[in-house]
């Protein structure tokens, strides 16, 4: 296994680690306007994605599938990673559901991983599609025309 493929590994543990960490434990929340307006949103994002990008496309791993295609419609004509903003906003949902500190600090650290997995993917992205530098230079990586 090489070291890109072993962090690769470990961020998607990361992530499901700190994702498990903000939704337990499982008790009843009382889901304020605001957090179901970013649980629509992060549903509504997350499936427009995948309306754009089929589910053969994806890749749980940072590593880009040798037979992928890049795609530059839908929601990638915004962001770049718009999965992994539909999961923030979804984990900002939980933030706000349970308005727990330690929630928060699990928003920023999962946050953290997101970025450092982008990194990652975009790096395979790069060697593999030619054209995906000029993609990155136009297209931000998560909020459209801010980051």
């Amino acid at each position: 296994m090489t070291r890109p493929d072993l962090i690769g590994r470990l961020l998607v543990a990361a992530q499901f680690a700190l994702l498990a960490w903000l939704i337990w434990p499982l008790t009843p929340q009382r889901w304020s306007l605001t957090a179901l307006v970013l649980v629509g949103c992060a549903a509504g994002l997350g499936l427009w994605t995948l309306f754009h990008n089929r589910p053969g496309n994806f890749n749980i791993r940072p590593e880009p599938k040798a037979t992928g295609r890049m795609v530059t419609s839908g929601p990638y004509q915004y962001m770049r990673n718009p999965m992994y903003s539909a999961l923030l906003l979804f984990a900002a949902a939980v933030v706000v559901a349970y308005g727990d500190m330690w929630k928060i600090a699990c928003w920023f650290a999962l946050a953290l991983v997101l970025v450092a997995k982008a990194m990652l993917e975009e790096r395979g992205l790069r060697a593999l599609f030619p054209d995906y530098a000029e993609y990155a230079r136009r297209v931000r990586r998560f909020i459209p025309g801010v980051f």
